[in-house]
Formats: structure tokens, C-alpha cells, sequence
């Protein structure tokens, strides 16, 4: 029951806030192009509460794995009214359109930033121990949190990076290791191992880290939002196998899962469900934000805009396949989860 209660919990924290991210994007970039907001929502459905201000009406709905920002023009006995989205210059709706997802984008990037500055810390540049593995090499051999290592069977080492250069290929392999311990100098015998998947030599340590680095922990954000979007590459290129790929229920799933290991593995999990959310959102797919996009560079080009009932018919058949896909998705994860089946 703790662990139903958790996965609810954890799954509305990280919709909640990817989506109000999305959302707040498209109401700022609006209010600041002068197109006219109605209403700004938080979830689906019947609301809970809300109040009015400005002439906007603010609600948070009973649903919360969903949202919404109306804008005056959505309809068509709306479409006429100067601050309508419609009437606006191409460069002003294409800003609007595009901020929901250049919100969760940088939401990942804020997410990141927050995990290396105040939780985790930035790794220093020193060959310092910062942790030791249980059970590993390192441990068995006698090295301690808060050695430096100075010499690997003689060959000095400045960096951390130098000491996993020397031990790399160096699998199941005997060597020597030098450190300085209060001020003197000590020597162990180690055997690497071989990490299981890559083949290289590990045993078993982590860097120092340094809490509250500022420009480190803007430069490891960017770095591993760089990692991020570099493996979006194999998904787009169809290296992954739509066995893995989750729906809405695989999705609470593994947020349940990831919640239950510590608060750090959930903040990475929403950073990286928030890069997931900014980029697809920007496909050029009917019913999406990229769909809409695609149709006002169309309208850029021709000098006008297409119908409004061929692009509504269009947006409208896209919007019927994505439910499909997501309903065929799933299905998937509720045979994979349930039944154990894969296909």
C-alpha cells in the first residue's frame, strides 16, 4: 500500500510540474505578445478550485496528469477579436508555441543544475577518493575515502580521469597503487575486476565531489544534458525497439520504481522525462505543438494561412492516431507489467 501511495505521489509531483512548466511557457510568451489568455489549468476534468484574475480564470482540476492554457482565438467565434492568437504576427504565435516546450527543456536544465549544486556536488579535478564501493577491490585491498592516489605501478597520476585511463584496461589484472594518507605515503596491492557490460578494469571508487561549486555545476548540468540529447539520436535513428518504449502507465511505473531509490534518482528521472516531453512535443505531428508550428511556416511561405476547417480536420486526425498510438503503448505496458508478456 506504501509503495501504491508513493507511485501516486511521485507520478503527480513530476507530471504536475513538467506540465505546469509546458503550460507556463505558452502564458507568459502569450501575455507578452498581447494575445489574450482565458484560462491557465492545472490536471483535467472537474475542477477543485480556482479563482479569477486579470479576466483570467486560474484553476487546478481534479485530474492532475494533464493541463491546459486557452487562448482567445481557439474557437472560431473567437478567431476575429484583435487580441485573438489568429490576429497576431507569424513570429508572435510561433514564440507562443514554441515556449511550452523551450520551458520543459530548460526546466531539465534548471532540474540538473539544482542536483549538482545542492545535492550531489561537482566531481574536483584531483586523483582524491570521494567514495568506495562495499565489497570492491579498493575495499578489499585496504584504499580509504580521502586518499590521493599519486602512482599506479609507478606511472604518476594528476587527475582522476588519469587513474580511470591506467585501471581501464586493466581487467582482472594485479597492480600497485600508491596514495598519500596524512601526509605519508602508502602502497596496496589491487585487482581489478571486469564491469559487467563494457569489459573495462574498475575497483570500485568515485571521485571527490565539491558541494556548492557554481560554475561546475553549470558546466556538469550542460554536460549531462549534452549525454541526454546525444542518446536521442539512437532513439531516432530506430536502435530502440518499441518493446521499450512506455506509455502513460509504463511511465507511472517507473516513476513508482525510481521513487522508491531516493529523491536524486526522481529529479533525474524528471529531467529526463522533461527533455523527452520538449523534444516530441516539437515533432511535426498534427494535434501537437510541432504540427501547429509546421502549419504557420506553411503560412509564411504561401502568405496565407490554410483553412481553418482543413487544418482543424487535419489537427483532428492526427490527435485520433496519437490516441490510438498511445492506447496501442499501453496495452503494451499493461502486458509487459501484469502478465509478463513482451509482445
Amino acid at each position: 500500500m506504501q509503495s501504491v501511495i508513493l507511485t501516486a505521489v511521485a507520478a503527480i509531483f513530476v507530471f504536475g510540474l513538467l506540465i505546469l512548466a509546458h503550460e507556463l511557457g505558452h502564458y507568459f510568451v502569450a501575455r507578452l505578445t498581447g494575445i489574450r489568455v482565458l484560462e491557465l489549468a492545472v490536471g483535467f476534468g472537474p475542477k477543485l478550485f480556482g479563482w479569477n484574475k486579470q479576466g483570467i480564470d486560474y484553476s487546478l482540476r481534479a485530474v492532475p496528469l494533464g493541463g491546459f492554457c486557452r487562448l482567445m482565438g481557439e474557437s472560431p467565434e473567437e478567431a476575429e477579436d484583435p487580441d485573438s492568437f489568429p490576429q497576431k504576427p507569424i513570429p508572435s504565435r510561433l514564440a507562443v508555441l514554441l515556449a511550452g516546450s523551450v520551458m520543459n527543456l530548460f526546466l531539465a536544465l534548471l532540474v540538473f543544475f539544482a542536483i549538482f549544486f545542492f545535492i550531489v556536488g561537482t566531481p574536483t579535478d584531483t586523483a582524491e577518493i570521494g567514495y568506495i564501493v562495499e565489497n570492491s577491490p579498493a575495499e578489499e585491498a585496504g584504499l580509504q575515502v580521502g586518499d590521493r592516489i599519486t602512482t599506479i605501478d609507478n606511472e604518476p597520476v594528476e587527475t582522476f580521469n588519469d587513474v580511470v585511463s591506467i585501471i581501464s584496461p586493466r581487467a582482472d589484472q594485479e597492480f600497485n597503487i600508491t596514495v598519500l594518507r596524512e601526509g605519508e605515503e602508502v602502497s596496496y596491492t589491487v585487482t581489478a575486476e571486469q564491469e559487467s557490460g563494457t569489459g573495462r578494469g574498475i575497483i570500485g571508487i568515485g571521485q571527490m565531489l565539491e558541494r556548492y561549486s557554481l560554475v561546475q555545476s553549470i558546466e556538469q548540468s550542460f554536460r549531462q544534458y549534452g549525454m541526454i540529447l546525444a542518446s536521442f539520436y539512437h532513439v531516432f535513428a530506430g536502435d530502440a525497439p518499441l518493446d521499450d518504449v512506455a506509455g502513460p502507465v509504463g511511465i507511472i511505473h517507473i516513476i513508482g520504481e525510481v521513487a522508491q531509490t531516493g529523491l536524486l534518482n526522481l529529479l533525474m528521472l524528471t529531467a529526463l522525462i522533461s527533455i523527452n516531453l520538449g523534444i516530441i512535443n516539437l515533432l511535426p505531428i498534427p494535434a501537437l505543438d510541432g504540427g501547429r508550428i509546421l502549419f504557420l511556416l506553411i503560412e509564411a511561405v504561401r502568405g496565407r494561412p490554410i483553412e481553418p476547417e482543413k487544418e482543424g480536420f487535419i489537427h483532428f486526425i492526427g490527435f485520433a492516431l496519437l490516441i490510438t498510438f498511445i492506447l496501442f503503448i499501453t496495452y503494451q505496458d499493461i502486458l509487459r507489467l501484469f502478465f509478463g508478456q513482451n509482445n
